[in-house]
């Protein structure tokens, strides 16, 4: 009776615990900037090479943990000239730091689908914590896959010294705040 009671807890356990994995649907998915210059306009910019995971075991993902690596070389501002200059060492120095990466550490419900993430930022080789905002914008299936697809909002900011971008352009050139867009779609694996 005790091998079968322990079974049985085992096994409630088992499934409680049991954590599924969602990877970023490329096709769908997307990972902006926008930062000012000279305090008269917005340029805007994207990473076109990125891969994102989502681990979590509640259907609704409140414990959710999200890791995303970015290839710096695939940073796209539309203009060729400008995106050469942002790959140097003035900037990201993509031959030093090829990769941004995230990893969350915590994530606080803040009111129905909305969320705050909090994780660890390494980029130009330097590693802070931030919290972001996070949207839950639910669960579908895909028509096309037949796949259970999961869509995610992340919004925030942060300050480009704190992890030593562009520090030869003072913040009346080139804005201090970097707001940084996430947009896309999780495939259950």
């Amino acid at each position: 009776m005790k091998k079968i009671t322990f079974l049985v807890l085992l096994l409630a356990i088992s499934i409680g615990s049991f954590a599924q994995t969602w990877k970023s649907d490329k096709a769908h998915s997307q990972l902006k900037f926008d930062i000012t210059h000279m305090g008269l306009s917005t340029v805007s910019g994207a990473f076109t090479d990125f891969d994102a995971t989502v681990t979590a075991s509640q259907a609704d993902f409140s414990d959710a943990k999200f890791e995303l690596t970015a290839q710096s070389t695939s940073i796209n501002t539309g203009i060729g000239q400008r995106d050469d200059h942002l790959r140097s060492a003035d900037f990201f120095d993509v031959a030093t730091n090829p990769t941004i990466t995230f990893k969350s550490t915590s994530l606080k419900k803040v009111s129905g689908d909305k969320f705050q993430v909090t994780g660890d930022l390494t980029l130009h080789g330097v590693t802070k914590p931030v919290t972001l905002d996070l949207w839950y914008r639910g669960t579908a299936e895909n028509p096309m896959s037949k796949k259970p697809t999961a869509g995610f909002r992340v919004t925030g900011s942060i300050k480009r010294s704190d992890f030593g971008i562009g520090t030869k352009f003072p913040a009346a050139m080139l804005g201090e705040e970097v707001a940084i867009f996430a947009d896309g779609e999780f495939v259950k694996q």
